[in-house]
């Protein structure tokens, strides 16, 4: 994984905690709101990033090695990743 996400998840994690004391004070929530929108941005940003070097190693090895089991397997974790998006 790349340094640059697991960087990214550890600003959200501290965003979070960050969040979780602005509700314990009370804080104005459209300002709440404002940095949960911010933590979800930066997830979905890690999320793309994790998908995409997934495509490049995992499902690219599965290609190249000409198992078609494989292969089968791979394709079937991204449809039913994809199934869970939708919902």
């Amino acid at each position: 994984m790349s340094q640059k996400t697991i960087n990214r998840l550890k600003r959200s994690e501290g965003q979070i905690r960050g969040i979780i004391k602005m509700l314990e004070d009370d804080r104005y929530c459209i300002d709440i709101l404002t940095q949960i929108q911010a933590v979800k941005a930066a997830i979905a940003r890690a999320e793309s990033q994790i998908l995409k070097e997934h495509a490049a190693t995992c499902i690219e090895h599965a290609i190249s090695s000409g198992n078609e089991d494989e292969q089968r397997v791979k394709v079937g974790e991204l449809v039913d990743l994809f199934d869970k998006l939708k919902r």
